[in-house]
C-alpha cells in the first residue's frame, strides 16, 4: 500500500528547492551561468522539441550524468551554472530538483508549470 502518494512527494520537494516562475526563466535564457536540463524522456523531445538550448538528461538517468564519477556524466552539468530543470508540467522537475539538492547540488532549481508553461509563454523552442 502507498503511505506517501506523488502528490504529497511533489510537494514536500517544493517545500525545499527553489522554483522559478517561467517569466523569470525567460529572463534567464542565454545566460552563460544558467544551464536549462530537460529531464523529460527522449520520445517527449522528439513529440515538442525542447527549450532551445538546454541539455537533455532523462530523468531516470539525472544522477548518473550529474555526478563526475557517474558513468554517464555530462561535463556541462557540473560546475558553478545554475542548473534549471524542467519537465512536462513541474512535477518530475521538482522531485529531480530535490534529489539533486539531497547529492549536495547546490545550485538547482527547477521551471513552475515546465515545458507547458514555457510553451504558453512563446518561449525558444529547438525541435
Amino acid at each position: 500500500m502507498v503511505t506517501r502518494g506523488f502528490k504529497q512527494m511533489v510537494a514536500e520537494a517544493n517545500a525545499v528547492i527553489d522554483t522559478v516562475s517561467v517569466a523569470d526563466a525567460l529572463v534567464m535564457h542565454g545566460d552563460q551561468n544558467v544551464v536549462f536540463v530537460d529531464i523529460r524522456e527522449t520520445v517527449e523531445l522528439q513529440q515538442s522539441g525542447s527549450v532551445s538550448g538546454a541539455v537533455h538528461a532523462p530523468r531516470g538517468f539525472l544522477e548518473f550524468m550529474v555526478d563526475p564519477e557517474g558513468p554517464l556524466h555530462k561535463p556541462e552539468l557540473a560546475g558553478s551554472a545554475r542548473l534549471l530543470l524542467f519537465c512536462a508540467s513541474g512535477g518530475r522537475s521538482a522531485l529531480a530538483a530535490k534529489t539533486l539538492v539531497d547529492m549536495g547540488v547546490e545550485n538547482v532549481a527547477h521551471i513552475a508549470g515546465g515545458f507547458a508553461a514555457w510553451q504558453e509563454v512563446g518561449g525558444p523552442v529547438s525541435s
